[in-house]
């Protein structure tokens, strides 16, 4: 029998963990444990502070549930969730840029025809926000799917808030044959992340900022294409540079004209001033 030593109790659990069935995992366990392992040394771990650590775990899997994803919170702040995002989606300078999913998105979001309006008559200035979604090369994307999704003007999205349970600010729009979207919406509003969990509490005892700049998230998913999860940014939004999860870029973000009533972009009248954006999502062809 060996004994365990500081010295080798590295070598060993390497060992142990290197004898999974699969060498994928194998690979990342045993560089995992070599990481953790010497992450306690270089800082010289105490027992409190580990102990302090599995709280802290505990507390994040208790508050995370189908509509709140805490762990992906922690991601996101720590920045590994753009890092992962950067080292996977290595994409064409002219493609429209990758950023993250974000704790919010949900399955199941209504479909709505062009120029529909997915705030509902929720408060706010309308926005309209229409562009094309094409290839490298200029050719016209059609049929494909944009799932859209934002907070309301109180920066809060539906999982947050106890009396709603049913899709809010989401909606999912089809490029029509010429490639052209449009939707209808509510202009956004930077927000906070949650700080009533774990990760607030972490966020908190730092001069971090918690907010994240205006925007509205975008998953376009289309079979040959590269999927892309990205944001639109407004111009000009507070916390542009210094968004909490870091995920702003500056190909994404977009002016929101200022527009007096009458016509707007889905063929349509206004009666009330509104908001106008213009965006062309790039997408990359796999392979």
């Amino acid at each position: 029998m060996q004994l365990v030593t500081e010295d080798n109790i590295t070598d060993l659990a390497v060992e142990r963990w290197s004898t999974a069935k699969d060498p994928r995992l194998a690979e990342l366990m045993t560089a995992l444990v070599r990481h953790l392992h010497d992450f306690a040394r270089e800082v010289r771990l105490t027992e409190a502070e580990w102990m302090a650590a599995m709280r802290w775990l505990t507390k994040t899997g208790q508050i995370s549930d189908e509509k709140r994803e805490e762990f992906i919170l922690a991601s996101d702040v720590l920045g590994l969730s753009m890092l992962v995002v950067q080292m996977n989606h290595r994409l064409d300078p002219a493609a429209t840029p990758a950023t993250v999913l974000g704790p919010f998105h949900i399955e199941g979001s209504p479909e709505l025809a062009y120029g529909e309006d997915m705030s509902e008559g929720l408060p706010g200035t309308p926005l309209y926000l229409h562009g094309t979604v094409r290839d490298l090369a200029g050719n016209p994307v059609a049929g494909g799917v944009l799932d859209v999704w934002q907070a309301d003007t109180e920066g809060a999205y539906e999982s947050q808030i106890p009396d709603v349970d049913e899709a809010r600010l989401r909606a999912k729009y089809t490029t029509r044959g010429d490639g052209g979207f449009c939707l209808r919406t509510i202009a956004p509003l930077g927000y906070t992340i949650p700080m009533d969990g774990p990760v607030g509490d972490l966020v908190g005892r730092t001069r971090i900022s918690h907010f994240r700049p205006a925007h509205i998230h975008f998953l376009i998913n289309v079979p040959g294409y590269e999927p892309l999860i990205t944001h639109l940014f407004q111009e000009g939004a507070e916390y542009l540079d210094s968004d909490v999860v870091f995920g702003t870029k500056q190909e994404l973000v977009v002016r929101f004209e200022e527009r007096e009533p009458g016509a707007t972009p889905d063929g349509g009248t206004s009666d009330v001033p509104w908001l106008e954006a213009r965006y062309d999502f790039v997408l990359q062809p796999q392979g």
